[in-house]
């Protein structure tokens, strides 16, 4: 990882597609110098949402214009809600359209619903087209513009249909983070905390240290966060890029409750994916104080750095119309369910994520009950 106090590169050795990720402050008002290597022709297909767009498509079209290059756009529905089958088919018909060839690069501009969206219409696109992330979002800039994940959702659940296909550059700028809202932070820095609880105890450290300067604005603490969380899912996507060991399933800390609480709420703007995350690894701690792995002061100790930080941590609140059976349910539906068992990503402490095969989902429906209670 080559770093300065206000730039880093981080190479992602993936077998066969190697890509860096570059995070610096400016870096969309110079993409031009950075994409430009990757594209042949003189326009670029970008896709993006309204949102985003009010933001940034004047000010990437600037970049790309200093090269040469011209953009031509889609701007879709901002929201969980365009990972959808009718979204991705939008897309689909836009690139081809656009006469994007195999070995062309599509630009997909905004947070994990829009990389999720592109990169599997670039997947599909000729049997495989290219394309180049930029997130906008700090969900984005910390996990899902890296790994080549990508998918959209179902009425079944969640990311359900999609590939592994991964970017050819992405290029995170700390400065995009100024246009979120600030729910939308705290929602991406669940993510950042993740990278702590899964074998980082001295990360999770500085984020009780540092969370709350990051959310506020501070731009050392968010380059720092950036740089680290992208250098650990690199390293954990290079050793397992298509979750075949078990390595990598090790990102999904907090998933697999957070996809049900997602499901259960429809998808909506009721909770986001970064704060069913948090939740989920708030559950997924106490189930493991439950089943004897953990000890509770350190669950309880995940729960109040989330809450100090504006997080939600109860399901009470959530106000869902549910019983913990019915949270359950969902997750049979999980994408990760491995000959009619579902494995679990349980703790033995902060740091000490671990993939558990044994667990009994009749035994979390029992647990569920007891949070929604809480």
């Amino acid at each position: 990882m080559a770093m300065t106090a206000e730039f880093a590169r981080i190479a992602v050795d993936v077998a066969g597609a190697p890509y860096d990720v570059v995070i610096a402050p400016g870096v969309i008002d110079r993409a031009g110098e950075h994409v430009r290597p990757f594209v042949r022709k003189d326009s670029v297909a970008i896709v993006t949402d309204a949102h985003v767009a009010t933001h940034w498509q004047a000010r990437l079209d600037t970049a790309l214009g200093a090269v040469g290059l011209t953009g031509v756009w889609l701007i879709l529905p901002p929201g969980e809600a365009t990972k959808s089958w009718t979204h991705l088919a939008q897309v689909v018909d836009f690139l081809i359209a656009h006469d994007v060839e195999r070995r062309d690069r599509v630009i997909a501009l905004g947070g994990g619903v829009i990389g999720d969206l592109v990169g599997f219409a670039a997947s599909m696109v000729k049997r495989g087209c290219g394309f180049i992330q930029i997130p906008t979002t700090l969900l984005a800039q910390v996990d899902s513009s890296v790994g080549g994940k990508t998918a959209i959702n179902t009425a079944a659940g969640k990311n359900l249909v999609g590939a592994f296909h991964q970017p050819a550059l992405v290029l995170a700028d700390p400065d995009a983070l100024d246009t979120l809202p600030l729910r939308e932070t705290r929602a991406g820095y669940a993510e950042v905390v993740k990278y702590g609880l899964i074998d980082d105890p001295d990360f999770f450290g500085w984020c009780e240290a540092h969370g709350a300067k990051l959310i506020a604005g501070d731009a050392q603490a968010r380059a720092h966060a950036i740089a680290h969380s992208v250098a650990a899912k690199a390293r954990i996507v290079a050793a397992d890029e298509k979750e075949l060991t078990g390595v990598r399933a090790l990102l999904n800390l907090g998933h697999t409750f957070g996809h049900a609480l997602e499901a259960q709420t429809g998808f909506s703007d009721r909770l986001l994916h970064g704060e069913g995350v948090g939740l989920g690894m708030i559950l997924a701690a106490r189930y493991s104080v439950r089943r004897g792995l953990m000890a509770g002061q350190d669950a309880e100790r995940i729960a109040a750095h989330l809450q100090s930080v504006g997080l939600p941590v109860s399901l009470a609140a959530l106000n869902m119309a549910c019983d913990g059976r019915r949270l359950a349910d969902h997750m049979t539906h999980d994408k990760k369910m491995d000959a009619g068992t579902l494995p679990f990503l349980l703790l033995r402490g902060i740091g000490q994520t671990f993939l558990a095969h044994d667990v009994d989902l009749a035994d979390v429906a029992v647990f569920l009950d007891a949070e929604l209670a809480r």
